[in-house]
């Protein structure tokens, strides 16, 4: 959520942002709207309760001389009466305008590229060779189905489309890739590792951004709590420390965890509908940061080299892009998607969105910190990505170590954990 005030006093500055996001600027014109009512009806009871407190300094006086104060005293009921009716408006339109305001995206950063969509995206850098074959190169799921580790349509028996069964070899190496992510982000990045919850209340998922904007992908529990299935483990994690104020001493802090994620995909019919690429439920490791806010662009730098870390030590060629601001995130300042190669589709595919969101979602989730030795708070800058989508991950490997005999070779980085050097068919 943006700083109240700075939308009230830089209203330019917003409207620019959203003019270079593609978004209407009615987004704005609604919540000034209430704004504006919310100042006049300020300025009518500050005006009723000087005259209160005027009838209520007179009423003291003529008690005081004796004098019969009913008159006045009935005058004075009146006006409490419109002061309380007056403060319920008051209250009615600064919820308005906090809703209207939870509806405005957050503001690029300088360095971001202006574009419409994806295609002005920046490439940042390229590593790895792209694998070279003999042979004409399968899609994953055909290569997962012929050697008996996904099986889509038994999956799709038990909860529908846009869900697999990992089987064998391949339940063992979707397990492989959360341990190997895990061990590589705790051990040598500095992570703290967190397990939470996957169901979370309205509140968590307004921290992050995804209310009340994005209900529409989201699942929903169908009793009275209210609870939703998290869509990235940004949600819980992020909501650690909401309604906190840290120390200045204990930033920054970093977390990771894995997760099942859940995703309605709303709006993406017809997109992907094979594959591992836009499942309903899925498997994610996730990078989250608490930064001071002077170096939370250091760390979106750090970040983004942890995730691209696992695709390295993985061999799996990828591309690092700035998205513009036309392709950025509801809450993101600045985005770096890795995209890792797809041989059988012949492009780049996302595998990792690493964000800062400046103070956008500490504002929303009441995140400050404490610096030493100087009074007031701060809000702390969030910043979090994938590390990684470990479905995609599964499907690149599947891809890109395919042999022309239907086996997948393993990745050196995989073979302790899996025990095997390649999966072939039985």
């Amino acid at each position: 959520m943006l700083d109240i005030r700075f939308v009230r006093e830089r209203t330019d500055k917003v409207i620019d942002a959203l003019k270079k996001r593609g978004q209407r600027t009615e987004l704005l014109d609604k919540f000034l709207g209430i704004e504006r009512e919310r100042r006049d009806l300020l300025r009518e009871v500050e005006d009723i309760r000087q005259t209160r407190n005027r009838l209520s300094q007179e009423i003291g006086r003529m008690k005081k001389e004796g004098r019969d104060a009913t008159d006045i005293l009935t005058e004075a009921k009146t006006i409490s009466d419109q002061i309380t009716a007056k403060e319920e408006k008051l209250r009615e339109l600064e919820n308005g305008a906090l809703q209207e305001l939870l509806l405005i995206p957050n503001i690029p950063h300088e360095s971001v590229p202006v574009g419409k969509d994806e295609t002005e995206n920046k490439e940042v850098r390229v590593w790895g060779d792209k694998p070279q074959f003999t042979f004409e190169p399968k899609n994953h799921w055909d290569i997962g189905e012929n050697l008996g580790i996904l099986d889509f349509e038994r999956a799709g028996k038990i909860a529908g489309a846009r869900f697999v069964i990992y089987k064998g070899p391949g339940a063992k190496l979707e397990r492989a890739l959360i341990n190997f992510m895990l061990n590589l982000h705790t051990k040598e990045h500095g992570y703290t590792e967190i397990f939470p919850p996957i169901l979370v209340n309205r509140n968590a998922m307004t921290g992050t951004g995804q209310l009340p904007k994005f209900e529409e992908d989201l699942f929903k529990l169908a009793d009275e709590r209210g609870f939703l299935l998290i869509p990235t483990a940004e949600v819980p994690v992020t909501n650690i420390h909401r309604e906190e104020i840290l120390d200045e001493a204990d930033l920054p802090i970093y977390y990771t965890a894995y997760t099942p994620c859940f995703r309605r995909e709303a709006g993406s019919y017809g997109k992907d509908t094979r594959g591992l690429i836009r499942q309903h439920q899925f498997n994610k490791v996730e990078l989250v940061k608490f930064t001071k806010p002077e170096d939370s662009y250091k760390e979106l730098e750090m970040l983004t080299g942890n995730a691209e870390e696992i695709l390295k030590r993985l061999e799996l060629p990828y591309r690092v892009v700035s998205l513009c601001t036309g392709d950025m995130g509801f809450s993101a300042s600045k985005t770096y998607d890795l995209e890792v190669w797809f041989p059988a589709q012949g492009k780049y595919r996302e595998i990792s969105s690493c964000s800062n969101f400046e103070d956008f979602q500490a504002r929303r989730a009441d995140i400050r910190f404490k610096r030493k030795g100087k009074k007031g708070t701060e809000f702390v800058h969030t910043l979090n990505g994938s590390g990684l989508a470990v479905g995609r991950t599964f499907a690149a490997i599947l891809e890109n170590f395919q042999q022309e005999d239907g086996s997948v070779i393993i990745p050196d980085a995989l073979r302790h954990f899996m025990g095997a050097e390649k999966i072939s068919k039985k």
